[in-house]
C-alpha cells in the first residue's frame, strides 16, 4: 500500500498519519495491499477538509470529509470510503464467474463424436455422437396452486375455449358432459392443444 500526502494550508502531523494509517489498515483487509492512497489534507478559514482517494484495479474511491476539527474531518472521509469499498467489494464478488476447470469440462462435454458404422470403407456411414455433461442439472419445481385454471362444472369443448380464453389461461382443466377430465393447452404458436386423461 502505498500512501501519498498532501497538505493545503495545513500541516500533516504524525498523530494525523497515524490516524489516516489506522483507518486504511481496516480497508487493508477488504481489498488487500494492492492499491494507491492519496491524501489530501485542506484548511479553509475555519473549516477543515480530508479527502482521501484509492485507487484499486483502475478504479477510483474517493471520500471527503468536512468538519470543524481536522480528526473528525479524516473520521467523515474514512466511513464514506469504507462504505464505497464494501460496495465495491460486493460488485466484484457477485460478478458471474465460472472456474476454469468447469469451463473446460463443458467444453470437453459440448463436442461431438464422430464414427462411422459399416464393415468397408465403403458402406460405412457417418454416425455424430453427442457427448453429454455426466451429471444431468435439475431445478426445484416451484408450485403455483390456481383454482381459476379448473371448471367446477361440465361442459362442452366449445365452451371451455371460450372459458380458458376468457379467463386467459395457457392450461384450463374441465370435465366434458361424460365425465372424462380433458385439458386443453395453449401452444407457442397460440394455438389450442386438447389432452384427454384415461
Amino acid at each position: 500500500m502505498n500512501v501519498e500526502y498532501t497538505g493545503r494550508q495545513y500541516e500533516v502531523t504524525p498523530l494525523i498519519r497515524k490516524q489516516i494509517e489506522q483507518g486504511l489498515a481496516k480497508l487493508r483487509k477488504l481489498l488487500g495491499d494492492n492499491f494507491d492512497t492519496h491524501v489530501i489534507l485542506a484548511c479553509e478559514k475555519y473549516r477543515y477538509i480530508a479527502e482521501i482517494a484509492l485507487t484499486v484495479r483502475n478504479q477510483a474511491l474517493v471520500g471527503i470529509g468536512e468538519a470543524t476539527d481536522m480528526g473528525l474531518a479524516i473520521t467523515q472521509a474514512l466511513d464514506r470510503i469504507e462504505k464505497q469499498t464494501v460496495k465495491y467489494k460486493a460488485r466484484w464478488r457477485t460478478r458471474k464467474r465460472q472456474a476454469r476447470k468447469k469451463f473446460e469440462a463443458r467444453s470437453q462435454a459440448e463436442e461431438q463424436v464422430q464414427f462411422a458404422i459399416g464393415t468397408t470403407a465403403a458402406t460405412a456411414v457417418p454416425l455424430v455422437v453427442h457427448a453429454y455433461p455426466p451429471v444431468a442439472r435439475t431445478t426445484e419445481a416451484h408450485l403455483v396452486r390456481s383454482q381459476d385454471s379448473v371448471s367446477l362444472r361440465p361442459m362442452t369443448l366449445e365452451e371451455a375455449i371460450k372459458e380458458a380464453e376468457f379467463r386467459d389461461r395457457d392450461v384450463f382443466v374441465f370435465r366434458d358432459t361424460n365425465g372424462k377430465v380433458k385439458v386443453l393447452h395453449r401452444t407457442k404458436d397460440g394455438k389450442m392443444e386438447l389432452i384427454e386423461a384415461p
